[in-house]
């Protein structure tokens, strides 16, 4: 099964003076890291979805564990109506891009979103989900991972900043639940004192 990797990362950072993608942690920016997670996780292409600012990531390189994947830069025109039109954008540009079976979606402001946890996800829709959301002591919440016979249902039923939340809650049935706690917290960077902790 081929699947690609979609990082959001449009978002203006209001909270935090400045676009998430552009924030560094411990000297990487957010973004470097989300592409790299994806890459290290196997994903290929790796599509990643700007908005409040254009954002190149920064070259990665291969090793004899880890392929280089196809990176490519989308910008989202509608970036300020909500991560629901940047989800929409990234779907549609793998969609556009060679077959790809299916999708694992993060975001670039959850640094601790790892490699393992996308690895996690996309293993789950390779073993059938039509669904998977990472879960954190029962807790649902990014990566998801969503195969392509779903991208067009989901991108019509997406709005505003929700994401694919309300999609993923109305077709409980259709999502399997990945356990990531033992990766550690969930964690998501919304202001300053959120780099710290």
């Amino acid at each position: 099964m081929k699947v690609a990797g979609v990082v959001l990362a449009a978002g203006a950072g209001v909270r935090l003076g400045r676009p998430k993608a552009q924030v560094e942690l411990d000297g990487r920016r957010l973004v470097d890291l989300a592409v790299g997670a994806c890459a290290h996780a196997g994903l290929d292409p790796v599509v990643v979805v700007t908005g409040a600012a254009m954002v190149e990531p920064e070259p990665l390189a291969g090793t004899d564990q880890v392929q280089t994947p196809e990176v490519v830069v989308v910008h989202n025109p509608e970036w300020d109506s909500g991560q629901a039109s940047s989800l929409r954008a990234g779907l549609a540009a793998v969609g556009a891009g060679p077959e790809v079976d299916a999708v694992v979606v993060t975001l670039v402001d959850t640094p601790g979103v790892g490699a393992e946890h996308l690895r996690r996800v996309a293993a789950a829709l390779a073993d059938g989900a039509t669904a998977a959301v990472a879960a954190y002591r029962g807790q649902q919440r990014t990566p998801v991972g969503l195969v392509r016979e779903v991208w067009a249902e989901v991108a019509d039923a997406v709005h505003g900043d929700e994401g694919a939340r309300a999609w993923l809650r109305d077709h409980q049935g259709l999502v399997t639940p990945v356990e990531c706690g033992d990766l550690g917290p969930w964690r998501d960077i919304d202001t300053p004192a959120d780099l710290s902790g």
